[in-house]
């Protein structure tokens, strides 16, 4: 029956061709209109690391301006972070920041280019479950001995080497070798959460080596750095000890215990701090996992708040008007519903026939709201800002599409059940006395 129902649809849309496409336009621009959005929402605001975001947190201990009242820093100091690390309480702990710096090919065809990089302790990769597609990440010997060790991104990987197993491979990084462990695999998640004081949907770096190098080989730093008191002196190394942030922390930690040991931790060496004159601020550390620190930071633009507002109304008012039109459609049957209903058709047969119709409608509108969805998320790239139009993961995947036709099809269904009710409830002897 159901391919019957389906093709007397098909029949209908034929019989009445402007009145259906009305109706498969105003579907398809509403669900077209919300699954950009819900899109964006969906790629923007989700938990990048939905299996472990509850275990993995990031570290903020209130060591601002005493005369303001903003929140923490988002970053910490470099005698901050060594403290921590050097304690190793956590399960697994990880400084991290960014540098820059110029990459020397062996190959003779490729000249010398500007690469950007990440410095981070041997537990990065595994706390962030990063895959490798060639060797392995570091151990935390490479952090403490200063082994000149790095990992390549699969780009670079195949930008220097052909895609080819570089391990083992000697590269020529701001005038200092290094030897290749390890080349990662595919990885980019949306967003960045673990470094979004940099831009939360930059794309990632190119090399990873041991955060220690960045200090011992005074690497150009890159990223954010924020210094609430002048530096006391000159050199790298009094920056080193100033109160200036700039390294970002990471702790995985896998309870709640854990999380309430490691918070008591913070502050209790944030009061003693305090003893020695730093922190002046009444105590205010936090451990922020995942999807908190999402949100403290405002990852999804206020942009994105305002569109899906009027996606949900346009979307609204596109259902109205079908409403409108698929009661017009099939009161316009009345008389023929009449007769079927005296030649003995039960009102429920008729009901699932025009519900099939409905969603005939709402099928045909979800594909073409669909290809309206991936042309307005090339438009929604522009809109919110030339970082963003520099990556590709905005994009309406298969998933998506098949989300965006069932919702057609729900949404016309549900639009259809008044119409289908009035159209079914006719008196077939007023019908039948005008034939």
């Amino acid at each position: 029956m159901l391919f019957y129902y389906l093709r007397l649809s098909a029949l209908s849309y034929r019989r009445n061709p402007i009145l259906s496409t009305l109706m498969v336009l105003a579907v398809a621009i509403g669900i077209g209109a919300y699954m950009v959005i819900f899109t964006l929402n969906f790629v923007m605001g989700g938990n990048p690391i939905p299996h472990k975001g509850d275990q993995l947190f990031h570290v903020q201990m209130d060591i601002g301006n005493p005369n303001e009242s903003f929140n923490p820093p988002d970053q910490l100091t470099y005698i901050d972070s060594m403290a921590l690390m050097n304690d190793g309480r956590a399960f697994r702990q990880t400084v991290s920041s960014k540098f820059g710096g110029i990459i020397e090919p062996d190959n003779p065809e490729l000249r010398p280019f500007a690469a950007s990089g990440r410095g981070a302790s041997a537990d990065f990769f595994a706390m962030f479950d990063v895959p490798f597609l060639y060797g392995t990440a570091w151990d935390s010997s490479a952090d403490e001995d200063l082994q000149q060790v790095v990992v390549l991104s699969r780009e670079l990987n195949e930008r220097l080497y052909g895609g080819t197993d570089s391990t083992g491979q000697t590269l020529r990084l701001e005038g200092n070798s290094f030897q290749i462990i390890g080349v990662i695999d595919n990885w980019n998640p949306v967003p960045k959460y673990y470094d979004v004081n940099n831009g939360p949907f930059d794309t990632g770096e190119e090399i990873y080596l041991p955060w220690n190098l960045i200090v011992s080989l005074e690497l150009p730093r890159g990223g954010n750095t924020s210094c609430y008191k002048a530096v006391d002196g000159v050199g790298f190394q009094s920056f080193l000890n100033s109160e200036c942030v700039w390294i970002q922390y990471w702790v995985e930690l896998q309870d709640a215990d854990q999380e309430s040991d490691y918070l008591t931790f913070i502050n209790n060496y944030a009061a003693e701090q305090k003893q020695l004159g730093r922190f002046e601020k009444p105590l205010n550390n936090n451990l922020l996992d995942v999807e908190e620190w999402l949100v403290e930071q405002e990852v999804l633009p206020d942009e994105t708040r305002i569109l899906s507002a009027l996606a949900t109304m346009l979307l609204a008012v596109c259902l109205l008007n079908t409403i409108g039109l698929l009661l017009s459609k099939f009161l316009s049957k009345s008389a023929e519903i009449g007769v079927r209903q005296a030649l003995g058709a039960h009102k429920g047969s008729l009901f699932i026939q025009h519900v099939i119709e409905a969603g005939f409608i709402g099928l045909i509108g979800g594909l073409f709201g669909a290809v309206l969805a991936s042309f307005g998320l090339e438009g929604i790239k522009i809109l919110l800002g030339d970082d963003l139009m520099q990556t590709s993961w905005i994009q309406l995947d298969l998933n998506l599409v098949g989300i965006t036709i069932v919702l057609a099809v729900a949404c016309t269904i549900l639009a259809g059940l008044y119409p289908i009710w009035r159209a079914c409830h006719v008196n077939p002897a007023i019908h039948l006395k005008t034939q």
